[in-house]
């Protein structure tokens, strides 16, 4: 008898079967989540206070008011966030200088994607606190969610499951190769 296991984001073709055990997802890719050291308090923040670490956290872009990560758990390839360097969980509570400048930043970042990054359209959203959804509802973040014409499939509408199709690595040089030319 063949069965698959599928996991949220990720799809496995190699799986094992253990006479008294369930199906066995082997995702050797996930050991870096499991094994990295974990961060206290807020993510964001510390991404923000560590520049030094820019390319081990994936961030693509900083400046004085936010910096742009790819987001570790994408939606689709080529999912990045940008996020205020400064801590709140209230968009009201943002001066309106770093919310007009992350909207700046928005623009130019849906150029790169559908330009440079060959995205068909773009979703943009916050999810702001945890019962709308925000996975880090501490720290308020915009996501650009790149989108294209065949990026839904059986897996997503059978299993609500996304199949992440490339490496991410390879995903996050291409977009930081493009920065300078979009921002």
């Amino acid at each position: 008898m063949f069965s698959y296991t599928v996991s949220r984001f990720s799809f496995c073709v190699d799986l094992i079967q253990e006479s008294n055990m369930q199906d066995i997802l082997y995702a050797p890719w996930r050991d870096e989540y499991i094994t990295k050291k974990k961060v206290k308090g807020c993510v964001f923040c510390h991404i923000s206070t560590h520049a030094i670490e820019d390319e081990d956290l994936n961030v693509l872009h900083r400046d004085e008011h936010c910096f742009i990560v790819m987001n570790r758990y994408p939606y689709t390839p080529g999912h990045f966030m940008i996020i205020p360097h400064f801590h709140t969980d209230k968009l009201e509570d943002l001066d309106p200088k770093i919310w007009l400048h992350i909207s700046e930043l928005a623009q130019k970042c849906v150029r790169l994607l559908k330009d440079g990054f060959g995205a068909h359209g773009v979703n943009i959203g916050m999810n702001l606190g945890e019962k709308a959804g925000a996975g880090i509802a501490e720290h308020i973040h915009m996501h650009l969610v790149p989108r294209f014409q065949s990026d839904t499939n059986f897996i997503t509408s059978i299993a609500q499951t996304r199949v992440y199709s490339t490496d991410f690595v390879k995903i996050y040089n291409k977009i930081k190769k493009l920065i300078p030319q979009y921002i």
